[in-house]
């Protein structure tokens, strides 16, 4: 039994972890790597392996680093089972249309620039039909619900545990017959945050021989998710008083959802003064249908609140929008407003429009409430917080960022160095024959292990792309 980590290695996308047991091969995720163009391209065109060697994926999430490349394995010959939980799956079921859909309009825009300098035009990852095709694949398996992988003679069981960190989102823990001798491997996943809006709490998966842990946020810490609120209300009533807009990047899938969660809790309260939210993300409108549907997802506090009238994912001062036209709309505005769009690292999608029509506005504000990777625009963004007059690419042209930028850290959705460590605890550290750091840039990892070294922990690898261990 051997595992090989083929993404999200010394990096937080392209999650892809390996596993072979008794011969057979099971993906842990298949996420897109997100970055440099050219470089994202060529890593996501070119698996670590034979798609058509692969049993089956278990899918953590539906988060388009952790699923968004399942429709490029399945077009190179994967065939078997997805296995995920059923919110994953429905997620899924928009994220990867949209997706498709995103490439197949961003390529196509890009390379009417290349072709007016000669270049030659690139291609989308993979198609409309290509996503349609993975999304039958899916078998999906509630939390906490022991299932046997097909095609392992009962030789592998599988457990799915909530995360805590986007809906549907699970840790996976899986019980192998290893020559008798049962081996339990854990993988984390994306790690939540306790007390975070509108989800459960993450749940310990139980003591495992083997741990694969999400690092994104390894030696950082967050505001106190208890700070979101009031964080929130300061950054939007300084925005409106410059009559400006506010752009947020956010991703379609469970932060924007948050957001809107807190703005009606505000408006409830009657804590902000009226202005218009926009939700321009065909996705997101989808994604929080997805939601509705969902409920066994859901805290206790919003449980309470539904249960109040109060409507958690929107009041009348938030539109959703889906239509081109009505976006592009959006740049003329000239009221005070709050645009919300996708992607939430500003790699692609109509947030880059947005960006590019707004970021040289200094009565503007650029609100960031999420993660950004290195080499993204969103990384770029991030930087410019504190550089006046900061330079930036979008489409290719440039672009002097002369809006404020706000980071709000609190609305993360990953633990944090305290966070982990909290969870970590809980294992019989004895027990533990390695823990693998993966999802993480090397300072944040390189600062996890010496913390986690500190309280006890042994066995710490820092696996890069391709690296290859033998499980016992």
């Amino acid at each position: 039994m051997k595992i090989k980590f083929c993404g999200a290695a010394r990096t937080v996308t392209g999650s892809q972890h390996l596993l072979e047991i008794n011969g057979k091969k099971i993906l842990l995720d298949c996420g897109m790597y997100q970055g440099k163009r050219e470089e994202s391209y060529d890593m996501n065109k070119n698996f670590l392996f034979d798609p058509a060697d692969i049993q089956c994926v278990i899918l953590s999430h539906a988060h388009i680093d952790h699923a968004g490349n399942l429709p490029m394995l399945s077009a190179k010959g994967f065939k078997g089972f997805i296995y995920s939980t059923p919110a994953t799956r429905d997620l899924c079921s928009i994220m990867l249309i949209d997706s498709a859909y995103v490439q197949e309009k961003d390529i196509e825009f890009v390379n009417k620039r290349r072709a007016k300098k000669h270049q030659p035009p690139f291609k989308a990852l993979y198609t409309l039909d290509d996503a349609k095709q993975v999304l039958t694949q899916f078998k999906t398996v509630s939390y906490n619900k022991q299932f046997l992988l097909d095609g392992f003679g009962g030789e592998v069981k599988v457990t799915f545990c909530d995360a805590g960190h986007i809906l549907g989102s699970s840790q996976i823990v899986l019980e192998v017959k290893n020559g008798g001798k049962p081996v339990t491997i854990g993988f984390t996943g994306d790690l939540g945050r306790k007390n975070l809006p509108i989800l459960k709490d993450p749940e310990f998966m139980g003591s495992v021989d083997y741990l694969l842990c999400e690092s994104t946020y390894g030696g950082l810490y967050h505001e106190p998710a208890s700070t979101i609120e009031q964080s929130l209300l300061d950054t939007i009533s300084e925005a409106l008083k410059t009559n400006g807009k506010i752009i947020v990047p956010s991703f379609s899938v469970g932060r924007t959802q948050e957001l809107i969660y807190e703005i009606s809790k505000l408006n409830a309260a009657g804590k902000l003064p009226s202005f218009q939210v926009y939700v321009d993300s065909p996705l997101s409108v989808n994604a929080t249908a997805i939601f509705k549907m969902h409920p066994e997802c859901f805290d206790e506090e919003t449980y309470n609140l539904i249960a109040s009238g109060v409507n958690v994912f929107g009041l009348d001062n938030v539109k959703y929008i889906k239509d081109v036209e009505e976006s592009k709309k959006l740049n003329s505005t000239k009221l005070p407003c709050m645009i919300i769009s996708a992607s939430g690292m500003c790699e692609a999608g109509r947030i880059l429009h947005h960006l590019a029509n707004n970021v040289e506005n200094a009565k503007n504000t650029v609100m960031i409430i999420g993660y950004m990777a290195e080499n993204t625009l969103g990384r770029q963004l991030i930087k410019a917080s504190d550089k006046p007059n900061y330079k930036i690419k979008i489409f290719g042209e440039e672009h002097t960022v002369k809006a404020k930028v706000k980071v709000l850290n609190a609305f993360s959705a990953h633990a944090d160095s305290n966070e982990i460590l909290d969870y970590l605890k809980q294992f019989d550290k004895n027990r533990i024959k390695k823990l693998f750091l993966v999802h993480g840039e090397p300072p944040q990892q390189e600062n996890l292990r010496t913390i986690l070294d500190s309280n006890g922990f042994k066995n710490i690898e820092i696996p890069a792309r391709g690296d290859t261990f033998e499980l016992s």
